[in-house]
């Protein structure tokens, strides 16, 4: 039997199997954008479900958000046994709005020319959704060996 140090003086990794998965490639960010994105994440973790009114009385009503309008609405009145109105105050930091969680832009591409005006350290590609399977993988190979990041890489 080998001990430990003999096996770490030998050199060899232990393979535990786990494939790599290409693409997953760093945005470069400047320190106050990593520091904005990480407000945006505690802030984003602490905001309520903003729901439409009286959503859980009726079956045809989805809970996705409507601006209350009626006079007598509660929700617009702002009475607290209904949920909380969107507001300006919920608002995001303005640098790091619309960004992906990962730090990049998204650049929609759909197909592989598009892929020429994407900038791999800043930018990422997401492939739009009426792009075939056959023009996907194209895409997918195109934007690994540019170094560019697809963010729905997709099953293949």
């Amino acid at each position: 039997m080998m001990t430990e140090e003999e096996k770490k003086a030998s050199g060899k990794k232990k393979e535990t199997g786990k494939k790599t998965i290409p693409g997953k490639i760093k945005p470069k960010l400047d320190k106050e954008t990593r520091e904005l994105l990480e407000i945006r994440r505690e802030r984003l973790s602490k905001q309520p479900r903003f729901r439409r009114g009286e959503w859980f009385r009726y079956k045809k009503l989805s809970t996705s958000w409507r601006r209350p309008r009626a006079v007598t609405n509660k929700q617009r009145l702002n009475r607290r046994y209904r949920p909380p109105k969107v507001r300006i105050g919920f608002g995001k930091p303005d640098r790091v709005r619309n960004l992906h969680p990962s730090g990049f832009r998204e650049v929609l591409v759909f197909n592989v020319k598009d892929l020429d005006g994407v900038d791999p350290r800043v930018e990422a590609a997401r492939i739009g959704k009426t792009v075939g399977t056959r023009k996907r993988k194209d895409i997918v190979q195109a934007a690994d060996s540019k170094g560019i990041r697809v963010l729905n890489r997709g099953v293949m």
